[in-house]
């Protein structure tokens, strides 16, 4: 696998060698600071170049970032399925190289360049001077955002609204059905809570990542084990289980958030939510009424 250095010198010296690259800048998680590093971080890559057609009219030069595993180039998928898509205004390769590396690379115009908009950037090379001058990269823009009481109640009203949904799918043993309302529907509510938390916790200086996935740093160690329990396996049970440990987290922690929001947290509606889920937990399968 070869070293972060041994990338950068590559990205940068294709870049150097060839008259139409006139900038390069990076994105994505290797910018921010607050990340952890690891082997799997991605090399997000833009090209600032004199026009994009050259480009992806013949795509064997990237070959010159060695040997392939497999690529996406997503906004040919796009294309394909009907999306407008303009390729000159940016196109991308998402690269999985054979050494272990992944490169996913764009290229964007001078006319189009979109460092202006991205505080997570760091500017490898600029040829003329064409980039704006930017600030040390910073997360800033990612943050937990402290929310309004319009968003906190909402946040509320389908959580437990939509666990009406995961219970008939439970009764009915609709294991994708349930899976999918508790994953798009009632998880990100709940996630939105824990995020509050953390956002007062830390005067929303922090950023809990995609998929929340880094909360574990500022939720307590319980806590966080708790809301790992909410992802269920594939047995009714087992489900049940977690659609309980759900509301157990939104009923302790949703009722902080709403007195630090000057908010009424709707306690009618959440035990009745909860009672009609033992309800129809404890529903025979033969039931001809409710």
């Amino acid at each position: 696998m070869r070293t972060e250095n041994e990338m950068y010198d590559l990205i940068i010296g294709t870049a150097q060698a060839d008259e139409r690259i006139r900038a390069v800048y990076m994105n994505g998680s290797r910018t921010n600071p607050n990340v952890p590093r690891d082997i799997f971080q991605d090399y997000d890559i833009v090209y600032v170049v004199t026009a994009n057609n050259p480009f992806y009219e013949d795509k064997n030069w990237i070959d010159i970032f060695g040997e392939r595993l497999y690529m996406q180039c997503p906004d040919e998928l796009d294309k394909s399925v009907g999306m407008d898509v303009d390729f000159d205004k940016c196109y991308s390769w998402l690269i999985q190289l054979a050494d272990g590396n992944r490169l996913d690379l764009h290229v964007e115009p001078t006319w189009n360049c979109g460092i202006a908009n991205d505080k997570l950037c760091k500017i490898l090379l600029d040829k003329d001077g064409i980039l704006p001058k930017i600030h040390e990269s910073t997360d800033e823009d990612y943050r937990v955002k402290k929310p309004t009481a319009a968003e906190f109640l909402a946040a509320c009203n389908e959580f437990w609204w939509c666990m009406n949904n995961a219970a008939k799918g439970l009764w009915r043993e609709e294991v994708t059905y349930v899976q999918d309302m508790l994953n798009e529907c009632v998880r990100p509510q709940l996630m939105k809570i824990l995020s509050w938390k953390i956002g007062f916790d830390t005067d929303f200086t922090v950023s809990v990542g995609k998929s929340a996935k880094y909360m574990y740093k500022w939720l307590e160690p319980s806590v966080w084990q708790r809301f790992l329990r909410t992802y269920a396996g594939s047995e009714i049970s087992e489900i049940w289980a977690a659609v309980f440990d759900m509301c157990a987290l939104m009923d302790e922690f949703a009722p902080k958030i709403a007195e630090k929001l000057s908010a009424e947290y709707d306690y009618t509606m959440a035990k009745n939510s909860r009672l009609w889920l033992e309800k129809v937990q404890n529903l025979p399968k033969n039931a001809k009424e409710i």
